[in-house]
């Protein structure tokens, strides 16, 4: 989730890493700020973006949960001493007004240009790597308020048979109270996210797919460089 602070894992260190490499090759920078808060992460993220010079956005978001949009206006102006974005956007993520209007902002300030890949190539990355993707995203849709991001998954088997595709994946956290989580009453949860992540793995591979999901606890592996590099984090 971008420039973080306050836990200093090793899986911290390479997404913070990872996050501030990248900024210096995009041709701009949306950045979001919850409304009426601005945390330490921000003030990092402030010091990278006065480094870079291409447009910023910056979406002050969750606008909905104030009782007017009056009340947004104080916050508005404290950012505006702080930094001066090309824009200044509010927004509420949920709103599909806001979100198309955002959409359109983005399109008015990145450049025309010749294409970089052909129109086909979607990915630098691997299907594998693609696969664990989309396992892990709806891990997150469904767990996000009861697991913490550091929960990855690896695909031990990927194999073609006939027009089958067959998938084994293991989901990889950090306690066996998590695995509870992810398992689900009588395995319910697991099986919802078994079934989501079959679809749209099928949709992006355009073929059948079996889908066979583990869960292991493996204490500390967030924390781990080696057990990391072995996962794909490097």
């Amino acid at each position: 989730p971008g420039i973080h602070m306050g836990n200093k894992k090793a899986i911290n260190s390479y997404m913070n890493r990872a996050a501030s490499s990248s900024i210096k090759d995009v041709d701009m920078i949306l950045w979001l700020v919850e409304s009426g808060k601005w945390t330490k992460e921000d003030t990092r993220v402030l010091e990278h973006v006065t480094q870079v010079d291409v447009p910023v956005i910056m979406c002050i978001n969750k606008i909905d949960k104030l009782k007017t949009a009056q009340e947004v206006l104080p916050f508005l102006e404290k950012v505006g001493q702080k930094y001066q974005p090309t824009d200044l956007f509010p927004l509420s993520a949920f709103n599909k007004k806001d979100t198309s209007a955002l959409r359109a902002l983005i399109l008015k300030h990145l450049p025309e240009q010749t294409m970089i890949f052909d129109p086909d190539f979607i990915t630098d990355r691997s299907e594998k790597f693609v696969v664990a993707e989309f396992i892990r995203e709806k891990l997150m849709r469904h767990l996000e308020d009861e697991l913490p991001y550091d929960i990855t998954v690896e695909i031990e088997q990927y194999e073609l048979d006939g027009n089958m595709q067959r998938i084994s994946a293991r989901i990889f956290v950090d306690k066996a109270s998590q695995k509870n989580i992810v398992i689900g009453n009588k395995g319910e949860m697991l099986k919802l996210i078994g079934t989501e992540a079959r679809q749209s793995i099928e949709g992006f591979l355009d073929r059948k797919v079996f889908l066979k999901l583990w869960v292991k606890v493996s204490t500390g592996w967030s924390d781990d460089k080696r057990a990391l590099a072995s996962l794909g984090y490097d």
